[in-house]
């Protein structure tokens, strides 16, 4: 278990979707904490996803590349920066299949930047070098533990349930041990960035924790997504694109749910351990596409069905996992996390927050919010 007195948390990519629920959590439950948001601003990093808290005295937002070793190390230094929860990644498949050179970059190379940066910083001043070099051997293990023995450090690596694979109509589950087995080149990249975090522990000591998440929904999604990419789409009255015959099964959890169990693992899980986090709910695409019209045509106030018509059936995309389903038992029965809605009541209040925020997203949609903060922090 993780012992910090006071913790400097960098989150990376707290601009975008996962992120900015999280830094929005960890600063209003832990005033206590220094809170440093380092985030590219690429196309799905936005800072309105954080304006009710952009000045609040614990936060604080840097621009950066996480591929900048250089500038990852200087984050890190100049706010004394003693726990990392990396979120920043590229996450949409279709892009991974169209440019995978990108996903290879950010997701491995990335990971790896912040590792190599943070174990420099961490264990390796000049005088522990020296020290070590001195002993004969890497001991690097020490560094990162407090005088009491207790970890004082920690790297928390997001990952994804896409590196288990597909699976079958059998009601199995993807748990902890499973072996890996991703299809797609974004897939590939976090299942490698996955393997580069366990080989520092295992190499250097180098204090890790991971979680593998399902699909996420909820507030601040880019609408390149399913969830809002559809409600845009019915509020619009424009065409629902469904792959192949919308059977593709997806576990689902709200996004605020996911956020506490980070939360819970951060502060509770065991180091260079493993945990899943999943919503325990299944739902075939083409069942989720009816329920968010049935949703949304009842909460615009037009007749039940009448955005039915919008579902359009395209050519399936290439490598399409069949089943994705997590299993957070583990989670739940170690450190107490579970997920608090359920589908249907989390849907209604994931399609009623995008309906009170039609400005967010037609700041988006209308490629605006690009230029939102360029005159602050320079062209993207």
């Amino acid at each position: 278990m993780i012992k910090n007195s006071k913790k400097n948390i960098m989150v990376t990519g707290g601009a975008g979707f996962i992120g900015s629920n999280l830094v929005r959590l960890l600063i209003n439950k832990y005033p206590e904490y220094n809170i440093i948001n380092l985030d590219k601003l690429t196309y799905a990093g936005n800072l309105a996803n954080l304006k009710d808290v952009e000045d609040v005295p614990n936060y604080k937002f840097v621009k950066a590349d996480i591929c900048d070793y250089d500038a990852v190390k200087d984050v890190i230094i100049s706010n004394k920066i003693n726990n990392i929860i990396h979120l920043a990644a590229e996450s949409h498949v279709d892009r991974s299949i169209k440019d995978p050179f990108t996903f290879a970059r950010t997701n491995v190379m990335g990971t790896l930047t912040l590792l190599q940066a943070a174990k420099e910083v961490w264990g390796y001043s000049l005088a522990e070098k020296a020290i070590a070099e001195k002993e004969g051997g890497d001991k690097a293990r020490k560094y990162f533990r407090d005088d009491n023995g207790d970890i004082d450090h920690l790297f928390y690596h997001i990952s994804t349930d896409e590196v288990y694979g597909a699976l079958k109509f059998d009601g199995k589950l993807f748990t902890e041990d499973m072996k890996y087995d991703p299809h797609s080149p974004y897939s590939a990249s976090k299942a490698s960035s996955d393997h580069f975090v366990r080989a520092f522990h295992d190499t250097y000591g180098f204090p890790v924790v991971l979680t593998n998440c399902s699909n996420n929904y909820g507030p601040y999604q880019f609408p390149e997504k399913l969830i809002p990419l559809f409600l845009n789409n019915i509020r619009h009255n424009k065409p629902l694109p469904v792959y192949g015959t919308g059977e593709n099964v997806r576990d689902w959890l709200y996004v605020v749910d996911h956020a506490r169990a980070i939360d819970v693992v951060f502060h509770k899980g065991n180091v260079a351990d493993t945990y899943n986090i999943g919503g325990f709910n299944e739902w075939k695409n083409i069942d989720i596409i009816k329920l968010m019209i049935k949703t949304a045509d009842r909460l615009l106030g037009r007749e039940e069905g009448a955005s039915d018509h919008l579902i359009t059936y395209v050519t399936d995309r290439a490598g399409h996992d069949l089943r994705y389903a997590i299993d957070s038992t583990k989670l739940k029965n170690e450190l107490g996390w579970k997920p608090s809605l359920q589908f249907e009541e989390g849907i209604e209040k994931t399609i009623e927050w995008y309906l009170d925020h039609q400005e967010w997203m037609d700041h988006i949609t209308s490629g605006n919010y690009l230029k939102y903060y360029q005159d602050m922090y320079g062209d993207r």
